[in-house]
């Protein structure tokens, strides 16, 4: 066997290359995810596409260019007449962009990139190409969605090669792969999804894609864990990674940016699963505020902030006596070592004891908070339902704690409190730096600086 065509293993988790197969992958110690790859060597001659990618991935590839004299005029976005995707992408699709979205399998990926694109169609030519899906299936669910008479152009391929001499043709302002892990490229001989195929189909799309200036879109398998399939390369050698999010028998759906060159990150777009495919959501807030006809004990309002988007969240706490040697301590919604160090927070300088109590906590709707703006909630519920007294009917809360006890600020103080008062709201307790100067109307509001002035606040009556 000669030097060249030697096998060798890749880990199909990290991308990581080993002489020989081990149990854990040194590099990110996962177990039992090296294959043996054998690739022969590549004729770079007789494949100008793969020729084309060896100078690397930026459209300017050796180029030398001053700083002063690069043009930084915007690019025109292509509006993709969805606007919670738009509000995601940062205002739309910037022309020469990868982006790359994932979820669960049937949680609405390909409908809402059918939807997308045949919208877009109807402004700028557009090319879906299907690996998954024949093309009397797509057309099937076109007709379904209401899309069926949009001029979009399908192909069902999973060569690399012929979607980029077909798009070379075609020269679509926006393409879709449906999915990256079915492609394969003629210069490896692995299987379609491995790490290698993976990485060097992805490599060739992206060059085409900065190159002539199309925007593409690439759906990405994901794990049992939540993360996209395929070398962690591949989310470093795309502009935009959105992550559909979904609660089991939810029919809303949560689109998500982790990553996004072009706008800002973390941003939350919502959608509603239909008989008609997915609908936009223009009103979260109303979706997962449910507003009880009476004061209840353990609730609490939160108003989140979701990229540049303030979002007003329940906030539930159940605190019961515990028969256990070690109470359950139980979040849904928010991190576990978080509820801990609340929990601790309010032992030292609120004086309350849950020691031998179990303490679950729920956002309710499915959401996750990602910010500290909900530790003085969380803990007003809790202490809510210790005490069975209900907070004032109409009030909201946010503010980070600190571990000596002191209510800190969160970025957007006075957009969250326009958005409460547009829902209702009027009692907010706020951290003192989030207070605004000219206040809001209809609003009362009270700024604090630690925990304790929180709660004489909210239960001296």
């Amino acid at each position: 066997m000669s030097r060249r065509t030697r096998p060798h293993y890749v880990c199909q988790d990290c991308g990581a290359s080993q002489p020989q197969w081990v149990g854990q992958c040194p590099e990110c110690g996962e177990w039992n995810t090296l294959e043996e790859h054998i690739e022969p060597a590549r004729n770079v001659a007789a494949n100008p596409v793969t020729a084309a990618r060896s100078p690397g991935l930026a459209a300017s590839a050796g180029e030398v260019s001053a700083l002063a004299e690069v043009s930084t005029a915007p690019e025109p976005r292509l509006s993709t007449s969805v606007d919670e995707l738009d509000r995601v992408l940062g205002g739309g699709l910037v022309p020469g962009s990868v982006v790359l979205i994932g979820g669960d399998p049937g949680i609405g990926k390909s409908t809402l990139l059918l939807q997308t694109l045949a919208a877009l169609s109807r402004h700028y030519p557009s090319l879906y190409a299907t690996g998954e899906e024949s093309l009397q299936q797509v057309a099937l669910r076109a007709r379904r969605l209401g899309v069926a008479d949009a001029p979009l152009q399908l192909m069902a391929e999973t060569s690399v090669e012929t979607i980029l001499a077909t798009a070379q043709q075609l020269r679509p302002e926006a393409l879709v792969i449906d999915s990256i892990q079915t492609v394969h490229s003629a210069a490896l001989s692995s299987a379609p999804g491995s790490v290698s195929q993976v990485r060097d189909s992805a490599a060739q799309l992206v060059r085409w894609a900065k190159e002539t200036g199309t925007a593409l879109i690439l759906v990405g398998h994901v794990t049992k864990e939540g993360a996209i399939a395929g070398p962690r390369v591949l989310e470093h050698m795309v502009d935009t990674v959105l992550y559909f999010e979904s609660d089991q028998g939810s029919r809303y759906r949560l689109l998500r940016a982790v990553k996004n060159r072009f706008g800002a990150a973390n941003e939350l777009g919502l959608f509603a699963m239909t008989e008609d495919g997915l609908r936009q959501v223009r009103n979260p807030s109303a979706i997962f505020l449910s507003r009880h006809e009476c004061a209840v004990s353990g609730s609490a309002i939160v108003v989140s902030r979701e990229g540049s988007r303030p979002l007003l969240l329940e906030v539930q706490a159940l605190v019961a006596d515990s028969s256990l040697a070690q109470p359950r301590r139980v979040a849904v919604g928010i991190e576990q070592s978080r509820l801990s160090l609340l929990l601790a927070v309010l032992q030292r300088h609120g004086g309350v004891v849950t020691a031998g109590e179990d303490v679950f906590i729920n956002v309710v709707g499915g959401v996750r908070i990602h910010e500290t703006a909900g530790d003085l909630p969380v803990l007003a519920a809790v202490l809510s339902s210790m005490r069975n007294r209900p907070l004032p009917m109409n009030s909201v809360l946010f503010g980070e704690l600190g571990l000596a006890g002191e209510v800190r600020p969160v970025p957007g103080g006075e957009e969250r409190l326009a958005e409460a008062a547009k829902h209702g709201f009027t009692l907010a307790v706020v951290p003192e730096k989030n207070a605004p100067r000219k206040g809001i109307k209809g609003m009362e509001i009270h700024p604090v600086r630690r925990l304790e002035q929180a709660f004489e606040v909210l239960f001296s009556n």
